[in-house]
């Protein structure tokens, strides 16, 4: 992927770095514009009719919401906006609706969600591509057990034995204690059958609390090593935002702003599709940043994580906060 969109110096905090002035990349050497952090998203709302906001790292941390968060997203309802949660979570819709529920995210915060599994099960129900439409019935599942609505209400037929299998649908691990190690032989073994992949979460990892875990994005890159073939749902593939943009009603994305903590896939599949972009920074990457919880990110980190990530988001902010 691409670097994203290059700051544009619209933040009017005092501190000089904050403006977006002009310098040569120490890494690459051309000349890019420093790292716009804001304070929250009032400085910048007005700019956008619409918002797509990651959920997990962003809004909440797979345990409670995070701070701010909940006051945000009130914020810009109040503020007229339309915003859609767009997550890499591999289940449909109303399974990671009832997840929100649980960690303390209210209904009436939001106005609609899109998750990764739910474009995975409309991509086998619909099967109106080529690919999917050529993969065969019987689906070989990675992933916990009770983690299947990607495959419930199709005609599909879930086997235990990968030998007797058309295909793969990657979720994530058994155990979320299991390392990629525990899969190479499994991986090996489904390579060695030719069976392609989907992978229905592209995240290759993701913090639980102050725990990582990693994800079938993970096991999916592992694959494509192996020479597998992998097919994947989620940011930052464009498909998804096709699916987000038809759900905000809108055609276009130059009055939306998609926010979220990971440069691979929120900010990178922004940018891949003309989106402006927020990368929060004490999420997935705040440990890459050498942060501590929700300090201010320092700029010449920012700059060093971009260049690294080849990744640029338009703003950079904390926390997703008003």
């Amino acid at each position: 992927w691409g670097a994203g969109p290059l700051t544009r110096g619209l933040c009017s905090r005092a501190q000089p770095w904050h403006k977006g002035r002009p310098r040569r990349s120490f890494k690459t050497g051309r000349m890019t514009a420093e790292p716009t952090v804001i304070a929250g998203l009032a400085e910048v709302a007005d700019r956008y009719d619409a918002f797509i906001l990651d959920l997990w790292g962003t809004i909440h941390d797979g345990v409670k919401p995070l701070p701010g968060a909940v006051d945000c997203l009130y914020a810009l309802k109040a503020a007229g906006k339309q915003m859609l949660i767009l997550s890499n979570a591999p289940r449909r819709v109303p399974a990671v609706v009832d997840r929100m529920d649980a960690v303390g995210i209210p209904r009436d915060a939001y106005d609609d969600v899109l998750s990764s599994g739910e474009a995975a099960w409309l991509a086998l129900h619909q099967r109106t591509d080529t690919w999917h439409a050529a993969l065969g019935r019987r689906c070989f599942l990675i992933g916990e057990a009770g983690d299947e609505s990607v495959l419930q209400d199709q005609d599909l037929i879930e086997v235990e034995d990968p030998g007797s299998a058309d295909f793969v649908v990657a979720v994530g691990l058994f155990k979320r204690t299991d390392t990629l190690a525990d899969y190479e032989a499994l991986l090996a073994d489904l390579q060695a059958q030719g069976l392609p992949m989907i992978c229905a979460n592209p995240d290759l990892e993701v913090m639980r609390g102050e725990k990582r875990e990693l994800c079938a994005g993970t096991l999916a890159a592992r694959y494509e090593d192996l020479g597998g073939e992998v097919h994947y749902q989620g940011k930052p593939h464009p498909p998804i935002y096709s699916l987000s943009f038809a759900r905000l009603g809108v055609h276009g994305p130059d009055r939306i702003l998609a926010v979220g903590d990971s440069l691979r896939t929120d900010v990178a599949g922004a940018a891949a599709v003309g989106m402006d972009s927020l990368f929060i920074a004490s999420g997935l990457m705040a440990d890459e940043l050498g942060m501590t919880p929700f300090a201010e990110p320092e700029p010449r980190a920012l700059e060093a994580l971009f260049d690294r990530h080849a990744a640029r988001p338009t703003y950079t902010a904390t926390a997703f906060r008003w």
